[in-house]
């Protein structure tokens, strides 16, 4: 399995397919975090982009030619080998950091007069669970949303962005409830830990990436 994930990483690397998602995502930190902004409210800005997550999923999904994904899959199974290209695209979207958001985010006056509790640490980790909660719950889209479930296209792109809006408006969903709870934290000037958010990102990834490995298996 360690060989399988570090092929599929060089491949990743190699193909410079990843630049359009880090371009994808380093717009939304132009646009949601800003010097003189309260940081709570960056971090949540920021960890916004689930569609970067699920854009690199199906980069990884589709990284191989068949007859080259056939050759991968041989010794440890499709499953396997499907299951090393969805764990590389999580480790590539796991890897952005929200330092500029900790770096350029204060809390102004006014609205914002209480400061966050307990400095920028407990900021800086309640982002980083908000960071993991995003690829998380982008893994779990783009696996829904490529091959073997979606071999389309036309069919899979539309139901990705869809799907990434869904999860950003739906209420209850793990995306929508951490970005509350850390935005009505900035108001409320406390550091929230949306663990039952990540709770539950866990399990759609799990369900879902076990679905697509499932359906790899039967469909080759």
């Amino acid at each position: 399995m360690s060989a399988l994930l570090h092929y599929q990483l060089a491949l990743l690397a190699r193909s410079q397919r990843w630049l359009a998602p880090v371009i994808l995502y380093a717009v939304f930190l132009a646009v949601g975090v800003q010097s003189g902004q309260p940081v709570l409210d960056s971090l949540a800005y920021a960890a916004a982009a689930a569609a970067g997550a699920a854009w690199l999923v199906r980069i990884c999904a589709s990284n191989e030619p068949p007859a080259a994904r056939t050759c991968s899959a041989s010794a440890p199974g499709p499953a396997r080998a499907h299951l090393a290209a969805l764990l590389a695209a999580f480790l590539a979207a796991r890897a952005r950091r929200p330092g500029r958001a900790r770096r350029d985010g204060h809390q102004r006056r006014g609205e914002h007069q209480r400061a966050a509790a307990g400095g920028p640490r407990p900021r800086g980790a309640a982002g980083l669970i908000a960071m993991l909660v995003s690829a998380l719950l982008g893994t779990a889209l783009g696996a829904l949303t490529t091959w073997p479930l979606l071999r389309s296209a036309g069919k899979a792109v539309p139901a990705m962005l869809l799907g990434a809006l869904f999860l950003l408006v739906t209420t209850g969903s793990p995306a929508q409830s951490v970005l509350t709870d850390l935005t009505a934290g900035s108001r409320e000037g406390v550091v929230p830990w949306p663990l039952g958010a990540l709770a539950g990102a866990v399990a759609a990834a799990v369900a879902a990436v076990w679905t697509a490995c499932a359906l790899t298996s039967r469909r080759g």
